[in-house]
C-alpha cells in the first residue's frame, strides 16, 4: 500500500487587507502537499479575516495579551505544528518565544531591498514614500527569516527593479506588489520542498 506524503501546513500572520496571504493560499492551493491551514490577525477590522473564511481558510484573530502576556496564541500554534509561519503585511514584532519555537520557519516579506529602508516603524507606503524621497534609481522586495530584530534576519532572497523618475510612491508600491505576488509563493514553495 502506497503511503500517503504528508501535507506540509503554513500558517499565515497578516494585518490588513491580505492581498499577498490570499495570493499565497491560491498558489498553494494548486500543490498537492502544501496548504495554508490559518491565517491570523492582530486586528479585527482586517479584510484578510472576511476573506479567509470566505474561501474555507480558519481564520483568528488574536489581541496583544495572547501574543505578548500569555502563551495562549504560541500553545495553539506550536499544537498546530506548522512547517512555516508566514508574515504577510504583519506590523507586530515577533516575540522571542515564537521564534525561539520555531527557529528558521518564520520568514517575513519586506518591500525594499534591505538592509536599506528597514526597521521599526518601517512598512507599506513609509518605505515607498522614504525610496522616492531619496531619488532611489532601485527597489524591490527582500524575504528573510524573523529574528529579535525588526527586518534583520538572514536574507532568503531579494529581487529588484528600477525605480523611474515619474514613479510617485503609489506606482512604486503598485511595481512592489507585482514582485510580491510573483516571487514570494515560489520562495516559500523553495523552502518547504
Amino acid at each position: 500500500m502506497k503511503q500517503s506524503k504528508k501535507i506540509k501546513k503554513i500558517v499565515i500572520f497578516a494585518s490588513g487587507n491580505g492581498t499577498n496571504a490570499i495570493n499565497i493560499y491560491h498558489y498553494f492551493n494548486k500543490v498537492e502537499e502544501i496548504s495554508v491551514s490559518h491565517i491570523f490577525s492582530n486586528n479585527k477590522q482586517a479584510k484578510v479575516l472576511k476573506k479567509a473564511n470566505d474561501l474555507g481558510i480558519t481564520a483568528i484573530h488574536f489581541d496583544k495579551e495572547a501574543f505578548y502576556a500569555t502563551t495562549e496564541l504560541l500553545d495553539y500554534i506550536e499544537a498546530l505544528q506548522p512547517d512555516l509561519i508566514v508574515l504577510a503585511g504583519f506590523l507586530w514584532k515577533i516575540p522571542e518565544n515564537f521564534i525561539k519555537a520555531f527557529p528558521k520557519k518564520i520568514i517575513n516579506i519586506h518591500p525594499a531591498l534591505l538592509p536599506h529602508y528597514g526597521g521599526k516603524g518601517m512598512y507599506g507606503e513609509k518605505v515607498h514614500k522614504a525610496v522616492i524621497k531619496d531619488g532611489a534609481t532601485k527597489s524591490g522586495i527582500t524575504i528573510h527569516y524573523v529574528n529579535e530584530v525588526y527586518d534583520e534576519g538572514e536574507i532568503i532572497a531579494q529581487y529588484q527593479l528600477d525605480v523611474t523618475s515619474d514613479d510617485s510612491h503609489k506606482t512604486l508600491a503598485e511595481k512592489i506588489h507585482s514582485l510580491e505576488y510573483k516571487h514570494f509563493p515560489k520562495e516559500i514553495h523553495k523552502l518547504l520542498s
